[in-house]
This record gives structure tokens, sequence and C-alpha cells, in this order.
């Protein structure tokens, strides 16, 4: 069975729920990927837990594709982080297939261990191909998530208004009423 999932903020696409292994909480820097047991956690949350194992390789090779894409999210366009995520890219491929259903299209892995780690990157790949500009860091400067912003005018801000959005919201208050 796997562990209940402590993050603040899930369901995101894949490539930014990565990101958001790590996460800040009252101060404290958390990591879900610091075992093989949050990475169970982590690819349980993806739909990715009958596919492949939660072992030490694969943990390592997350760790690493995570690393990468902050990066990029950090620093879009940037050479190395972009050779990062490529070479994150080239453990795996995809196959069209045909099957009963009509075209289709099947993610190989040479070693499965990279198929979480490809995965996110070539779900990265999907979100800039769909709105570069909506890929979000949350505003609040305590908060460290990511999140696909799918708001119909594009301008949300936090990760979570109840969470983040709010703390602004008290903030601005507490700061007018000291002036005041």
């Amino acid at each position: 069975m796997t562990a209940v999932d402590p993050r603040p903020l899930t369901g995101e696409p894949v490539s930014l729920d990565l990101l958001n292994t790590r996460w800040n909480e009252e101060g404290v820097r958390r990591d879900l990927l610091a075992d093989a047991e949050g990475l169970a956690v982590w690819l349980a949350a993806n739909g990715l837990d009958g596919r492949f194992a939660a072992d030490a390789a694969t943990l390592r090779h997350a760790l690493a594709t995570r690393d990468a894409l902050a990066a990029l999210v950090d620093r879009p366009g940037d050479p190395a982080a972009t050779a990062r995520v490529d070479a994150v890219l080239g453990h795996g491929r995809i196959r069209a297939t045909l099957t009963a259903e009509g075209p289709g299209e099947e993610a190989e892995f040479a070693d499965p261990a990279w198929g979480p780690a490809w995965t996110a990157a070539r779900d990265y790949l999907d979100l800039l191909r769909t709105a570069p500009d909506r890929i979000r860091a949350c505003a609040h400067e305590a908060c460290i998530l990511h999140f696909f912003d799918t708001s119909r005018n594009g301008t949300r801000r936090w990760c979570s208004m109840a969470v983040c959005g709010n703390r602004a919201k008290a903030s601005r208050h507490y700061a007018r009423t000291k002036e005041a």
C-alpha cells in the first residue's frame, strides 16, 4: 500500500508535479523524493506505479530530471539547462503503433528506470508546445511550487488561492492596518 501524498499541491501536469516534490512547509524545506517510498507516492499520484518500479535507479533518474527541469523553468532557454533536459529525452522514444482502435503511440525505453523521468521531460515539451507562458512559479515569496495556469484569462498568480493567495491577502491587510 502506498503512503498518503503529503504535498500541498498535486494534480499538476507530470513535469510540474515532479518539480512540486519539493515544497516549503512552515519554513522547512520538504522533499518527497528523499527515498524510494516517496518515489512510490509520486509514481502512484501520476498513474505510473503499475509500469515502473520505485527503486534506487528510478529515483536517481527522477532526481536528475527534477533538477534539470527546475533549471529550465527558472532560466527558460538556458543552453546548459536545455542540454540537461535533452539528455533525459535521449533515454526514450515514441514508437508509432496500430491497434484495433486505430493509430497510436507508445513510449519505449532501453532502461525502464528512465521511464518516469523521461515521461516528465516529455510532458514539459508538451506544455511548451501548448502554452509556455502559462508555466508559472507561485508568486508567494516563500513558496517554491509550480503550476500550469488553466484560468480563463491566464492571470493566476498563486499555487493555491486558499494557501498562498490567502497569505498574501492577509499580509497586505496587516500592512494596511499597521500603517493606519
